[in-house]
């Protein structure tokens, strides 16, 4: 899991490029109304077909099956954030340092030691997590937050939890496909990354918040239950 931020860097590389092709359809689009204008229909050409959107073929990822569970948590998190314009109070506690502080000392505790590759796999995430958060894991209302809660020398892993550790996992078959991992390493990893996604399951209610939090007129934060 080497090279994150070029691997990051090359996911909003390729978001920019889609962005781009769609203003050029766009502007194609609107030429050809107006050539229609003079009542003349003419045939589609093969041509003129959108071609499939630029980005990792659905086969070619490393299919990360997150638990029923966790994808309700993903599901809830984006109402709360996206639609009840609530936040998630910072800092987290545990965070995602701890997480992953947590997940060693149960892999240690269960197999008597801790293997290289599961060494390499928690730095990994908490490597993709810092260089990935301000990328692609926050909603377009939660910049502000981190604006004011990441200074100088403070990495987001040490504010953050589970809840913005949980998105990190549905990024991470894209991001993965850009690391050139060998077939072998990468099916390992995968191993890895399930066993990781069922401690996170397995300690729902004591890593994820049942509660977030919006701000009043005031400015106040002010917490807010889980229906």
């Amino acid at each position: 899991m080497k090279h994150t931020q070029e691997n990051v860097q090359k996911q909003q590389e390729l978001k920019k490029k889609q962005d781009t092709d769609k203003n050029e359809k766009a502007a194609r689009g609107s030429q050809t109304k107006t050539k229609g204008s003079t009542g003349r229909r003419g045939r589609k050409r093969k041509s003129d077909i959108p071609k499939d959107k630029d980005g990792p073929p659905p086969e070619k990822l490393v299919n990360i099956q997150i638990p029923p569970q966790l994808k309700k948590q993903l599901i809830d998190d984006c109402e709360f954030v996206n639609h009840l314009g609530k936040l998630v109070r910072l800092p987290r506690s545990p965070n995602v340092d701890e997480i992953l502080q947590k997940y060693h000392d149960y892999r240690l505790k269960k197999d008597g030691l801790i293997s290289e590759s599961v060494g390499e796999i928690l730095n990994g995430l908490q490597c993709y997590f810092n260089k990935a958060l301000p990328a692609m894991l926050l909603y377009k209302n939660e910049r502000e937050q981190f604006e004011e809660s990441i200074k100088e020398d403070v990495s987001p892993s040490s504010v953050y939890g589970a809840e913005h550790l949980l998105r990190l996992f549905v990024k991470l078959p894209e991001i993965l496909f850009y690391a050139s991992i060998e077939d072998e390493t990468l099916t390992e990893l995968k191993q890895k990354l399930q066993d990781f996604l069922r401690f996170l399951q397995k300690n729902q209610s004591a890593f994820f918040l049942s509660t977030y939090h919006s701000a009043d007129d005031s400015g106040v934060a002010v917490m807010t239950e889980e229906n």
